[in-house]
This record gives C-alpha cells, sequence and structure tokens, in this order.
C-alpha cells in the first residue's frame, strides 16, 4: 500500500512535519508536529500546526493518529493541539518512560509530574501493527538519538525521525543523554533491511535560505551513497565518524526548553499563580561546545 504523503518544512529548526493518508478511505495520520517556540521571547504559537489543519481540512482528510517518533530537542511537540482539534489520539513509543524519568533527574522535576507515559494517549510497543484506512502501520524501535525513539513503516514509507538524514549528509547525532551510536547503528541497519523501494522520510534537513529541504530517499539509494552508513561501511568506521562529528556540535538552542515540555506529551508545566507557565533551566549540568 502506498500512502500519500505531505511534507511541512519548520525552517527555524529544521524540522519536516508529514501527513500521511490512504487515499481510498481519508483516514490520516500527523507525524511530528512542531508547536512553535521563540526562546528570546519565551512565546509559542501554533503556525506550524495551524498549516496542518489548513492542509487537512483542504483534503476531507480524518486524522484519526497524532504521531510522535521521540521527544525532541529542537521543537515544541503540537501532538495534544492537534489532537484535540481533530479528535484524534496520541501516541508514541513505550520506552519514552526511560526518557522521562532521566530528564526529569536531569531538571530536578522527580514527583512533579507521573513518568509513566500517560500523557499520550497510547505507548506502542516494538512490532505493533495498526491501520490507517487500508495502510498498515508498524513500529520499529530505533534507538540511538534518544533512548525511545521509534520508526512509523506505513505502507510503502518508513518516518525515520532523526536517524538517517538525507544521502549526503549522513545520519542523525547521537551525544544527547541517553543516545548512543552503537544503539544508532543497529536501528540504521534495521531501517536498511526495509524493501530497497522503501521511501524514507527524515526528520530534518538545513538548507540555505531561500532553498527548499530535502526530505525522502528510498532505502535503495541510502545504500548506495549514504556518507555514514552505505553499504560497505562497517559498525566500527560508523561510530568513530559519528562520535566525531558528534564532539563538534554544539547542543541544540531549545534543547533545555523542549525537553521538558515534550516530556509531558507537550504540553507546559502547569501555570503559576500568575496563570503562566516557567521553564526550569539547570545550571552546570551540561558543559559549553
Amino acid at each position: 500500500m502506498t500512502p500519500i504523503i505531505r511534507a511541512f518544512f519548520d525552517r527555524p529548526t529544521g524540522s519536516l512535519q508529514y501527513v500521511f493518508h490512504c487515499e481510498k478511505t481519508r483516514k490520516a495520520a500527523i507525524v511530528d508536529p512542531v508547536w512553535n517556540f521563540f526562546p528570546e521571547a519565551g512565546a509559542v504559537t501554533t503556525r506550524s500546526a495551524d498549516e496542518i489543519l489548513d492542509y487537512v481540512a483542504a483534503e476531507r482528510l480524518d486524522v484519526i493518529w497524532v504521531l510522535d517518533t521521540h521527544p525532541h530537542a529542537d521543537h515544541f511537540s503540537a501532538a495534544p493541539y492537534l489532537a484535540e482539534k481533530l479528535g484524534a489520539r496520541t501516541a508514541i513509543g513505550r520506552k519514552v518512560t526511560d526518557v522521562q524519568k532521566l530528564w526529569t533527574a536531569l531538571y530536578h522535576l522527580n514527583g512533579v509530574f507521573p513518568t509513566d507515559g500517560s500523557q499520550w494517549d497510547h505507548l506502542f510497543d516494538a512490532g505493533d501493527e495498526f491501520m490507517v484506512g487500508e495502510i498498515p502501520v508498524r513500529v520499529m524501535f530505533s534507538p540511538g538519538h534518544t533512548l525511545a525513539s521509534v520508526t512509523y513503516v506505513a505502507g510503502d514509507a518508513a518516518f525515520v525521525h532523526d536517524t538517517l538524514m538525507m544521502p549526503e549528509s549522513g545520519t542523525s547525532r547521537a551525544d544527547f543523554p541517553g543516545g548512543s551510536a552503537e544503539d544508532l547503528w543497529n536501528s540504521l541497519r534495521a531501517i536498511l533491511d526495509l524493501p530497497p523501494e522503501t521511501r524514507l522520510y527524515i526528520g530534518h534537513d538545513y538548507p540555505a535560505e531561500g532553498t527548499a529541504p530535502e526530505y525522502m530517499a528510498t532505502v535503495a539509494e541510502h545504500r548506495l551513497r549514504n556518507r555514514h552508513v552505505k553499504d560497505g561501511i562497517g559498525k566500527a568506521e560508523f561510530i568513530a565518524t559519528r562520535s566525531a562529528r558528534d564532539a563538534t556540535l554544539p547542543l541544540p538552542a531549545r534543547m533545555l526548553a523542549a525537553l521538558q515540555v515534550n516530556i509531558r506529551g507537550g504540553r507546559l508545566p502547569t501555570a503559576e499563580a500568575d496563570g503562566h507557565s516557567y521553564l526550569r533551566i539547570p545550571i552546570g549540568k551540561f558543559e559549553p561546545r
């Protein structure tokens, strides 16, 4: 089965969001929607999510799932906002609970909110399958970038989040808390064992201003020319390359804000007495890069 796929791009964070649907039934799912956050103002808007809502309405789609692939470090998740607007269910991989426990400790938030994944309507296990109309969707665990990352294989397409980049750019980083270059290698090889014609939709691209993003290449294309993980590159070489590259990367500017929202399923902390939410920034727990 071949889903119809529309990509949406948030240029400030380089984030790609997707809507895929069954052409026959018009049933649809949204993957990794962005809730726009402006750190310099401490402000949020729903511009990106509303663009998705406009597309869903124009195409007369019935969205039944809003899916997170993992708790993102560079943008807030708009999953709760879209789910409420569309009457859909939210979901993520079950290992999100490990990420919640890790980051609540880093934020010194233990006991402030549940770390059982209850912020989502459903937690997927590896190998779970569900339907979006007549499109079968299978869940693969894909750790490495985070402890909780999953891939959604929808018919002849797969939403591989922050594992692969476009072939010329290689792969995603594995240096966040809970990340692992070795785990990422194992996840990448599992993805590249999918049928060669499978369309792989990535989580990020960073084109020059005025240039459109690229976001899809097939399994065959990655195996032929992905600079980090093409056929012929072994595990040790990949780990060395990935680790060396990660050591040069700054932490995402929005990371310390985004994770405390996204471990809550895309919700701000409970408002204080003045009606405003406040984010906690741990001092001294991370080294400058």
